[in-house]
């Protein structure tokens, strides 16, 4: 019987399997040292962790694409994705990401590009700084891509119909219109959507979008409610200790 997977990807060992059956999608948020008044300690991944967790799938093999279904028979693939936008995204992940070949996908919040994570700070957490127009064209010119997050970062399930839409295909108009480029991919804010939700993304001419549930995705998964795995330090517990030494 297999072992069951770990809640959230820390290490390459216990997914190794996991990921050969399909397109791996990973989450990270911000590539800096947890803060010591860290509301989410989960969203921050240290510097140094980053680079050994690209340096591993690198070496295993693996090739980096952006968010997508599996094509049947294509080779060992992951994608690496990043929700909001983070100035550490480019100062720390991507000289990181550039010595394993890595590429991957950041999500913008298209009305606070080069303002800071005030989404955060409204829940009683810490409001990062995120990339400004220059630094995203930096992003992209290092050969990553960007797709949409909304425009202000809200649960979109909590809002009319009609703020949903502008909140979905503004953001892509948006980034469209100042970085010059199409903008196919989305990612759901919290993981927070809902049926309707899903046929806004449809309405906005988005390929894919990805949400929180964990797992993996092949060519049978709707295009439009991928699957991710949070990428973050691997928790201090018993359960956790047992699975490396056994």
């Amino acid at each position: 019987m297999p072992r069951p997977l770990p809640e959230y990807y820390s290490r390459l060992g216990p997914f190794t399997d996991h990921f050969r059956q399909g397109r791996a999608i990973l989450c990270y948020h911000k590539i800096e040292p947890v803060p010591p008044q860290a509301r989410i300690k989960g969203l921050y991944l240290s510097p140094d962790l980053f680079s050994q967790q690209m340096d591993e799938l690198g070496r295993a093999g693996f090739a980096f694409a952006p968010p997508a279904p599996p094509p049947a028979g294509e080779p060992l693939t992951v994608t690496v994705t990043f929700d909001d936008g983070f100035v550490s995204n480019l100062t720390e992940a991507v000289p990181r990401m550039a010595s394993a070949g890595c590429r991957a996908i950041n999500y913008l919040v298209a009305d606070r590009i080069g303002q800071t994570s005030d989404w955060e700070a409204a829940e009683g957490g810490e409001a990062r700084p995120l990339m400004n127009e220059g630094q995203v064209r930096e992003w992209l010119a290092a050969g990553h891509w960007i797709g949409a997050h909304t425009c202000t970062h809200p649960r979109l399930s909590r809002l009319s119909r009609e703020q949903a839409r502008e909140e979905i295909s503004a953001s892509r108009k948006k980034l469209e219109d100042r970085f010059g480029i199409p903008i196919e991919h989305f990612a759901y804010p919290y993981g927070d959507y809902s049926e309707a939700t899903v046929e806004l993304v449809r309405e906005a001419g988005f390929q894919t979008a990805v949400t929180m549930h964990r797992g993996i995705n092949d060519s049978a998964d709707g295009p439009l409610e991928l699957k991710r795995w949070t990428a973050r330090y691997e928790s201090l517990t018993l359960r956790n200790l047992l699975r490396r030494i056994f």
